[in-house]
């Protein structure tokens, strides 16, 4: 009896939920709820009880309320689908050509056969067409060095083959070009402008700044520009140290969207024994719209890293003799040593410290091969035992510019250049000499736009360093 008794009390309050959902707002809903808990306390909470009691009883009896599936309508819907037409698609799947794309760089010993196939390209005709033609033989087949890509069919045969290069620093690069015709292959040679990108790398050193650069896939001659912007401040024969590190923003001059060869160096960082060299390169602005074509590199204060002399005669070397007594290796006698020897292969160019006139150059006793420049005031350089000489006597001559080749001319045991420092025909140790120049800043006209140029360059060169401090961690 009072089990019926729960059952209905609870059927009743269900009801009314369920009427008031679909006929009430939800404050009325709230409402009705609270005024029912306030008449009827036990029962409700009596009744509740039983619905967890009797759920499965209550739930029946809720879903009874519903209309029963088997009597709802059923529609059938019948539509008829177009068949594809396989035969077609076999056809436009046979009818579709896959080209494969392959690039490398040439060999000075390449042959028609050894490039093509290096390329994934089997194909007699285009061989032929290579050892035959004008264009591929005086551009392509046995120079060195330069970007080449080939487009052949699934068939492994040659479409077109392209060769970029870019022989000049005077923004241009020249493209050659073979394809495929319907009577055989064409070639054709253009010139065309390069484009410069902008690209940021950073490094540290272990052993060695080339060995750093190579890790870190620095070009070469971002390499050198590195070493010579900073030669007035840092020897990098004597004081790298283990752990110092650089930051580089750095052109690349690309043609047809493929990189081809380095360009400037447009910013550097270089923290030398803990203590950091920043250096940019800054152009004067065009006047009137007439270029001015004068740029050099500055520190972000605005000092200019030009100075009267470069810090050493070779772009890399090292030290093996100092300016000191020393038992000569071939007088078998303790003497002065009036210079530094610099250890480097055969063939090394070697460079002009400042700018000046060819005083002598030819052969000197003990020197060999030697040439003797005069520098403004009384100051004369002497570069000895090399194995060619590249200037003559009373040549005028620019800081940097190449002298003659390192050899072993003369008095030596050992290919490398014997560099000395006159001043006032008095011996000086070239590596003080060198740490002794003056800077100019840029002017004060300048100083707006260069203080803005200076702004963003540092941003740049933030950026840089953090690769490497990613790549560390």
């Amino acid at each position: 009896m009072l089990r019926r008794d729960f059952s209905r009390l609870a059927l009743s309050l269900g009801a009314l939920i369920l009427k008031s959902a679909f006929h009430r707002t939800a404050e009325q809903l709230l409402s009705n709820s609270a005024a029912l808990l306030a008449r009827h306390p036990k029962r409700i909470t009596t009744a509740i009880a039983a619905m967890l009691v009797l759920g499965t009883g209550l739930s029946y009896a809720v879903a009874t309320l519903a209309p029963d599936a088997s009597l709802l309508p059923v529609h059938r819907l019948v539509e008829n689908l177009p068949t594809p037409d396989l035969a077609a698609q076999a056809q436009q799947i046979d009818a579709h050509r896959l080209n494969l794309y392959r690039s490398d760089l040439t060999r000075s010993t390449d042959t028609a056969e050894t490039l093509l196939k290096r390329l994934g390209v089997f194909d007699p005709k285009a061989a032929a067409f290579l050892r035959l033609d004008a264009l591929a033989q005086r551009n392509l087949l046995g120079r060195a060095g330069r970007n080449v890509t080939a487009e052949a069919n699934g068939g492994n045969a040659l479409l077109k083959l392209q060769a970029r290069w870019s022989p000049d620093e005077d923004g241009m690069f020249k493209r050659l070009s073979i394809e495929k015709t319907a009577t055989g292959y064409s070639s054709k040679l253009e010139t065309l402008p390069l484009n410069a990108s902008t690209r940021m790398a950073s490094g540290s050193i272990s052993s060695s700044l080339f060995a750093a650069t190579d890790v870190a896939r620095i070009p070469d001659s971002v390499s050198t520009q590195l070493a010579e912007i900073f030669s007035g401040d840092i020897d990098f024969h004597r004081a790298l140290r283990k752990d110092d590190r650089f930051s580089v923003v750095y052109e690349t001059l690309e043609g047809d969207g493929e990189p081809l060869r380095a360009g400037r160096l447009l910013s550097a960082e270089f923290v030398n024994a803990g203590k950091t060299y920043q250096a940019m390169w800054f152009q004067q602005p065009n006047v009137a719209g007439i270029a001015q074509n004068k740029g050099g590199y500055y520190t972000l204060a605005g000092e200019s890293l030009k100075r009267a002399f470069l810090a050493a005669p070779l772009a890399f070397s090292r030290i093996t003799s100092g300016f000191k007594m020393r038992f000569h290796p071939i007088l078998q006698v303790w003497r002065a040593h009036l210079g530094v020897d610099y250890a480097a292969p055969i063939g090394t160019a070697v460079r002009s410290v400042g700018d000046g006139v060819v005083e002598f150059a030819g052969v000197q006793g003990g020197f060999g091969n030697v040439v003797k420049v005069r520098h403004p005031g009384t100051i004369g350089t002497v570069y000895g035992h090399l194995s060619k000489i590249d200037v003559r006597v009373g040549q005028v001559i620019s800081q940097g510019q190449t002298l003659g080749l390192v050899g072993m001319t003369g008095w030596a045991t050992g290919p490398h250049l014997h560099f000395e420092y006159r001043i006032n025909g008095v011996y000086q140790d070239p590596q003080t000499v060198a740490h002794h120049n003056d800077t100019v800043p840029v002017t004060a006209a300048l100083k707006p736009q260069f203080d803005k140029a200076a702004a963003q360059t540092r941003m740049a060169l933030l950026a840089a360093s953090q690769s490497l401090y990613s790549s560390v961690e």
